[in-house]
């Protein structure tokens, strides 16, 4: 059995490489012995038969609109998705387009999917840097931020609280939106390559979902290892406390 990660709109979606978060879970299936590729989904034509994870990654403002449309087109296999279980990470734009919807500056709206709760509205400011949050699941996790808008009314639980940086914004505290598998945050970069709890807690689903077991093999022991120093870096660098 070939697990498949759909990389779901690479070329619109992909502008802090989000979208390589689906090469991190094929990499770490892998080195646990299963068998996993990546597919590229640009239009609905192109969904395989087996979909066993989901990545959207963010994309820029100028392409809302052209990657609404494609996701429109999807919006049916999405309600399946969730409803089944299936692992999808969305990020930044990703998950704004599959919120309620997208308040521009320019008193436009953009229509969203409506999978998860809450919308996207302009902030005061623009946040940028690192972003770290305390997860109950995952410990710390740690990304950078980089975005105009805030998220309000996400009536789900958040991915976490925020230690450091703005998460969703409007003083929440929080950051992140999870209704069941389907996950959305600020979270930019290859979020699963810095936070291998979050990588191997989809993963477990994935597995789960197929009927098969997932063991972390000894390859994905000394990345991790790497990961582990670049987070504590990053930590200290934001004067982060992981006992805080």
């Amino acid at each position: 059995m070939t697990l498949t990660i759909v990389s779901l709109l690479p070329k619109l979606q992909n502008t802090n490489g989000d979208a390589e978060n689906a090469r991190v879970l094929a990499a770490r299936a892998g080195w646990a012995g299963l068998d996993a590729t990546v597919v590229e989904v640009e239009s609905a034509a192109s969904i395989p038969d087996r979909v066993d994870a989901i990545v959207l990654g963010s994309g820029s403002d100028s392409s809302l609109e052209e990657s609404r449309a494609a996701l429109l087109t999807m919006h049916d296999e999405f309600r399946r998705w969730g409803t089944e279980g299936v692992p999808i990470l969305s990020v930044g734009t990703g998950w704004e387009l599959l919120s309620w919807g997208i308040e521009l500056t320019s008193g436009h709206a953009v229509e969203g999917l409506g999978i998860l709760p809450g919308r996207a509205v302009p902030g005061l400011n623009r946040a940028t840097g690192d972003l770290i949050l305390k997860s109950p699941r995952f410990g710390m996790l740690v990304g950078f931020e980089n975005r105009a808008r805030d998220y309000v009314g996400a009536e789900a639980s958040p991915l976490g609280r925020v230690r450091a940086g703005r998460g969703n914004g409007r003083d929440s505290g929080q950051e992140g939106a999870v209704m069941g598998s389907v996950y959305g945050t600020h979270l930019h970069g290859p979020v699963l390559a810095k936070n291998p709890a979050f990588a191997d807690h989809l993963l477990e689903v994935i597995a789960t979902r197929a009927g098969l077991e997932y063991v972390p093999g000894e390859h994905t022991r000394t990345v991790d290892s790497y990961a582990s120093a670049a987070r504590a870096a990053q930590l200290v660098a934001a004067g982060v406390t992981v006992s805080a």
